[in-house]
C-alpha cells in the first residue's frame, strides 16, 4: 500500500493542472494531433465528469482521472500518475474511486481510448478487466488508438 490517498475533488487547482499539462507534454511526445482525444479544463468542470485527484499524506498532487458520463456508458479520460510516483498503486485507487463513484451514480459499462505506444497503460487496465472493443462514440478506427470497455454491474465491489 502506500501513502496516498484518492478522492472526488475539483480539476480546476494549480497543482492538478500541472498535472493535466504533464500529461499533455507525455502525450505529445507519443501521438499526432489528430490521435489525441483529451477533455480540457473546462470539459472536466461539467456535471457530468467526475474527477479524482490522489494526494500524498502531505497533500501533494500525484495522480489524477476522469470520467465523463454519457446517456449509456462513461468514459474514462485524463488517467495519470506522476512518474516518481508510479508503480504504487495509485492508478489502481484513482480508477477505483471513479468506478464506484460512475457506479453510485447509475452508470454500468465503463469504455476508455488509449494509445498503443503505453504498453503499462494497456497492461493495467487489462489487469483491472478492462477488455479490448471497437471504437464507440465519436471515435473512429485509428491505429493509434486502443478502444476498451468494462461491465460494472459484474464488477467486484471497491473498498
Amino acid at each position: 500500500m502506500t501513502n496516498v490517498r484518492a478522492v472526488l475533488e475539483s480539476p480546476d487547482q494549480p497543482e492538478v493542472i500541472a498535472l493535466i499539462n504533464e500529461l499533455d507534454a507525455y502525450q505529445d511526445t507519443l501521438y499526432p494531433p489528430e490521435s489525441r482525444h483529451y477533455l480540457d479544463l473546462d470539459h472536466l468542470k461539467q456535471a457530468n465528469t467526475i474527477f479524482v485527484v490522489a494526494r500524498t499524506l502531505g497533500a501533494r498532487a500525484v495522480g489524477c482521472g476522469a470520467i465523463v458520463l454519457h446517456s449509456r456508458y462513461g468514459e474514462v479520460k485524463r488517467m495519470y500518475v506522476h512518474p516518481e510516483s508510479r508503480g504504487r498503486g495509485i492508478a489502481r485507487q484513482i480508477l477505483e474511486v471513479l468506478e464506484s463513484a460512475a457506479l453510485s451514480r447509475g452508470c454500468q459499462e465503463l469504455m476508455l481510448e488509449t494509445g498503443p505506444h503505453q504498453p503499462a497503460a494497456l497492461a493495467f487496465y487489462g489487469r483491472s478487466g478492462y477488455r479490448l472493443r471497437g471504437p464507440f462514440g465519436a471515435y473512429t478506427d485509428d491505429p493509434l488508438s486502443v478502444f476498451m470497455q468494462k461491465s460494472l454491474s459484474h464488477a467486484p465491489n471497491s473498498t
